[in-house]
């Protein structure tokens, strides 16, 4: 079966706008947690999170589409101007029906809504546009990045919360295969606003510290959740035939194994799916555990879903048997938008041959037997990595990368 490659990636997270800004500072430890500002949060239980706070919009984008986008879709459609620019791509010179776009967010779009519901509140009962944000929200990403770009091939929309960005790469894979020549695929969040914040604050997963340093420790004895940051990546993803015909020689790596699960219903004695996404993943690949040099672990940051990943991966690995490593610690976990900046520090990884640093969490606690890197980047010869990912209400997913 014919192979898919990466060889464009753009990325916006808290800790840094831009691919090479977002690894530089991921690769220097800095922690851009800290007080949300885009709203006077101090009445919430949560009062910290990863905020984009170096993103002007009206820098990238034309001012016509200002106005009719909200935070989350003007990140995508710049991060999506990073990914093609990355890959040496301009849609103009392509195939319009040759290049699909397939994109994932959770949270992203209720700003939109938030938005909305504050205009009812102004101009009396118009109920059904908010029952039209959450239709609209969903695809937003995908359908304004390929009008921006006239991308007519194959589009689509995934939603299983975090573990979207990995699925999106899954799906894009799948279609190179099917001869689609290019997809453009990722993930963005933009869930600071109100309306998400009790959201997710009602979901029992955010941490109420008020330490930037103590705000997400997965693995730590006082982990207690995680942040909700903005942020994500996108990606072009191609066969390497696609990227010979445009001279394209260079790449980050090969898509070389995936594979989705779901956990079985709460109460049940059957195990969580994580590990067998990862068992799967890797035959998808056609590699053994020992080939795996470097695990993105999904790192919750809750203690019960921290211990069944420790498990999941020391039961496929051995005990501390492998490099694993959590740089969402900088940022917080993004939701749709996380697994796809876990994959773009996975590539990044692969490129430099070097392991980011997990901050905040000096040791793992006791149970949680992994070799995690802590503090200061780790150099290693880095051929294969795994990322994992899961997503809230059961969802997990794992990738296999392999430099080429």
């Amino acid at each position: 079966m014919s192979s898919a490659i990466v060889t464009g990636v753009g990325v916006i997270a808290p800790s840094g706008t831009g691919t090479e800004a977002y690894w530089t500072a991921t690769l220097s430890g800095k922690n851009a947690i800290g007080e949300i500002s885009r709203f006077d949060s101090s009445s919430y239980p949560v009062s910290l999170a990863g905020e984009v706070r170096d993103f002007d919009a009206a820098e990238h984008i034309e001012s016509r589409l200002l106005p009719q986008t909200d935070h989350m879709t003007r990140m995508a459609l710049v991060a999506s101007d990073m990914a093609l620019a990355d890959a040496g791509v301009d849609p103009a010179q392509r195939d319009e029906y040759g290049v699909g776009v397939v994109s994932t967010n959770c949270y992203g779009g209720w700003e939109f809504g938030q938005r909305e519901m504050e205009h009812l509140w102004a101009t009396g009962p118009r109920a059904v546009s908010v029952y039209e944000s959450f239709a609209w929200f969903y695809a937003v990403n995908t359908g304004q990045i390929s009008i921006r770009h006239r991308m007519r091939g194959h589009c689509g929309v995934l939603v299983s919360e975090e573990a979207g960005g990995l699925d999106t790469i899954a799906a894009a894979r799948r279609q190179v295969r099917l001869r689609t020549p290019l997809m453009l695929t990722g993930g963005m969040e933009a869930p600071i606003n109100p309306w998400t914040l009790c959201a997710q604050i009602a979901g029992g997963r955010l941490s109420t510290s008020t330490s930037p340093d103590e705000a997400y420790r997965p693995w730590g004895g006082a982990a207690a959740g995680d942040r909700p940051p903005p942020g994500g990546g996108l990606r072009g993803v191609e066969s390497p035939d696609s990227a010979r015909r445009r001279g394209r020689n260079r790449s980050y790596a090969e898509v070389a194994g995936y594979a989705a699960t779901f956990d079985p219903r709460p109460g049940s004695d059957r195990p969580a799916g994580l590990r067998r996404a990862a068992d799967l993943a890797l035959a998808d690949a056609g590699v053994n555990p020992e080939a795996v040099d470097v695990v993105f672990a999904d790192a919750s940051g809750t203690p019960e879903l921290d211990r069944i990943e420790a498990e999941a991966i020391a039961g496929l690995f051995g005990p501390e048997g492998v490099a694993v490593t959590a740089p969402k610690t900088m940022t917080g976990r993004m939701y749709g938008g996380g697994a796809s900046v876990d994959v773009a520090a996975a590539l990044l990884s692969l490129r430099d041959q070097v392991i980011p640093p997990t901050i905040n969490v000096s040791s793992p606690a006791p149970g949680s037997e992994l070799r995690l890197v802590v503090d200061q980047p780790q150099e290693a010869k880095l051929r294969t990595a795994l990322v994992l990912s899961r997503g809230y209400g059961g969802f997990n997913s794992a990738l296999v990368l392999r430099a080429v």
